[in-house]
């Protein structure tokens, strides 16, 4: 029962990045978003207290599938926050909008998901790109198609509560989450889209939800800890924002193109969807806002310290090296003094032979 539940789950996500046709004609494509050294200053809780020394990167949500300004989501723009501290890398989405929270009902509450690029070819439109149809794609066929999806549905999720990789998920060697629906994916297009771990035969492998996160809205006023028994929480229709909160490791341990692998001086290429109930109707599966309607660039950039890093003299051993130097040239011209001296005694020198005597 819980594999189908799963599985259904999949086709619903499926179905919501799905793209058709060729990609839209989009003026706005591209962006950045800076990841600055800050180790130990984000706690991964939901709330953006202590994100506020960290500069945003704002995008104007469009529809997906028809990315026009003159549809772009009315609460605004999306901020993008990253920061890491070299061994993982957290994200914070804000977004304006009125409460809405109905619990078990995924479509009636926001959503979000991150997206990137694994393979060379993998593109941003059709989440991957591969041509393969469904049933037919293979880690072969789709080879270098790869993009890696984390995708949080919080129908099931407390605010300010942990979800995503948990141990028992991760001991059956999948990327899901039966928590709170905070789900480690990859796909080769959107009809070839599949939990870490889940796949065509050959793609079977043993593998694990390597994120983290949680979600919060301005409008909630206890900060004591919600409970299930809460929901839903807030009250509906408050004014305020959305902030959701993700973490992951630079490096995880996959070895079939299942997760992004990020390294520190390198630009990775992500991307930002969006779902959100307009006035209380659910969202259809196509009905999603993208932070861009191309890659976006990451770069994870290193420490102060070690960009102004450059490799001093080693001032001690050239300390120790000129002392010996100089004991050295001492002692060859105390040498050559005693030599001398010795020399210029021996001149004034008598011998007398034994025999003398």
């Amino acid at each position: 029962m819980r594999l189908l539940l799963v599985a259904a789950a999949l086709v619903a996500c499926a179905a919501a990045h799905e793209h058709h046709g060729e990609a839209p004609i989009c003026a706005g494509g591209g962006g950045r978003v800076v990841a600055e050294f800050r180790p130990g200053e984000v706690t991964l809780d939901g709330h953006p207290a202590d994100w506020e020394a960290v500069e945003a990167s704002e995008f104007a949500l469009l529809p997906a599938l028809d990315p026009d300004d003159d549809k772009a989501y009315t609460g605004g723009k999306v901020a993008v926050k990253a920061v890491h501290d070299g061994v993982n890398v957290f994200f914070m989405l804000q977004v304006d909008g009125d409460y809405a929270y109905t619990k078990g009902e995924s479509k009636k509450c926001p959503s979000v998901a991150l997206m990137f690029q694994v393979g060379e070819k993998a593109t941003y439109y059709n989440m991957g790109g591969c041509k393969d149809l469904p049933g037919s794609c293979t880690r072969k066929s789709c080879r270098d198609h790869e993009v890696d999806i984390m995708h949080f549905s919080v129908g099931n999720a407390i605010p300010g509560r942990l979800y995503g990789g948990n141990h028992i998920d991760n001991a059956a060697g999948k990327g899901g989450d039966r928590f709170g629906h905070l789900v480690d994916v990859y796909s080769w297009n959107p009809h070839c889209r599949y939990l870490d771990g889940i796949g065509p035969k050959e793609n079977n492998s043993n593998a694990q939800n390597d994120w983290h996160g949680a979600w919060w809205h301005s409008s909630l006023t206890f900060h004591s800890g919600f409970v299930d028994d809460d929901s839903p929480y807030g009250k509906k229709d408050d004014k305020g924002t959305y902030y959701f909160e993700f973490s992951r490791p630079l490096r995880t341990m996959d070895q079939f193109q299942q997760d992004a692998q990020f390294t520190i001086g390198e630009p990775s290429s992500m991307a930002v969807a969006f779902w959100y109930p307009t006035d209380g109707k659910p969202w259809s599966n196509s009905q999603h806002y993208s932070a861009s309607c191309d890659w976006v660039t990451l770069d994870i950039q290193p420490s102060l310290e070690a960009a102004r890093y450059r490799p001093a003299p080693n001032r001690s051993w050239d300390a120790a090296t000129a002392f010996a130097l100089l004991l050295s040239v001492v002692a060859v011209c105390v040498s050559i003094f005693v030599g001398y001296s010795a020399s210029k005694n021996k001149s004034g020198v008598q011998f007398t032979q034994l025999a003398d005597i």
